[in-house]
């Protein structure tokens, strides 16, 4: 059967976020631009984005709401349904699963005695796994509202989500203490985290990510040069620095093709069905 329209907000929450959307839209030069941001506002009043909040922000941006709906199924931070106050999400992507990431969900789904998307009865915590956060060189790594907590075994995140459910403050590997769901939502959509010292205490990237960075700069002596060993010979010659015109895989090695090779046009070799 065909759902009913959305509910309408009570008039005063509409008001307040007629408001703030007004301040986001003026940020873009075209005002549909302002999509992502503005889910995640209505995101912040909910906790999920519900179809009075994908129906409001067709409204303000002259959208229908099949435009809203694709957008606000396609991008996963986009949350469909009720869900914690704290989204524990542990990668399990290649390496941090084989880091422990694995034995990490499975203990917390243990521990929590809840599956995957499933939140805690207290409303606390809502657990998932999630895909690559791109903190790889600090694997196995769990996220609590988008922050990072690098370098976490089965212990260390049962300690976790018991501190989150006991209200308790807590604070991500880098950057500030936590804040709640919604809260955090209120500021992707680009407004100021106004908790006294926040933005301080804002994270960056951790040392092992930005070695690299202080090698350029000269802060860090230069590691030894690692020589491929298809530079040495078979019968055990000392390795070389091979000229730029050699290759040290075949992969990216020219090749031949059609046109610099005639007698060899590119095709199938064999007939069909041979």
């Amino acid at each position: 059967m065909p759902q009913l329209p959305a509910p309408a907000y009570p008039d005063d929450v509409r008001a307040r976020l007629e408001a703030d959307a007004k301040d986001v839209i003026a940020r873009y030069p075209d005002s549909r631009s302002a999509l992502l941001p503005l889910l995640h506002l209505v995101q912040a009043e909910e906790g999920h984005v519900t179809r009075t909040g994908m129906q409001f922000c067709a409204d303000v941006l002259g959208l229908t709401t099949a435009e809203v709906t694709a957008v606000a199924t396609f991008y996963t931070m986009y949350r469909r349904g009720p869900s914690g106050d704290y989204q524990v999400g542990v990668c399990t992507n290649t390496l941090c699963a084989v880091m422990g990431g694995d034995a990490i969900f499975e203990t917390l789904q243990e521990h929590l005695g809840v599956g995957n998307g499933g939140t805690t009865e207290d409303g606390k915590v809502t657990l998932e796994h999630i895909e690559c956060n791109a903190a790889c060189d600090f694997a196995p790594v769990v996220m609590v509202n988008w922050e990072f907590f690098d370098n976490q075994t089965p212990e260390s995140a049962k300690q976790l989500v018991d501190d989150l459910r006991a209200g308790g403050q807590v604070s991500p590997t880098r950057g500030a203490p936590l804040c709640t769901f919604k809260e955090t939502a209120r500021i992707l959509a680009g407004f100021p985290d106004e908790r006294e010292g926040a933005v301080e205490a804002s994270g960056s990237a951790g040392p092992a990510s930005l070695i690299g960075l202080r090698l350029a700069k000269g802060e860090v002596a230069s590691p030894a040069r690692v020589v491929h060993p298809r530079a040495a010979g078979a019968q055990g010659e000392q390795p070389h620095d091979p000229s730029p015109a050699e290759h040290l895989s075949s992969h990216d090695a020219p090749q031949d093709t059609s046109a610099s090779d005639p007698a060899h046009p590119a095709g199938p070799a064999a007939e069909e069905g041979e």
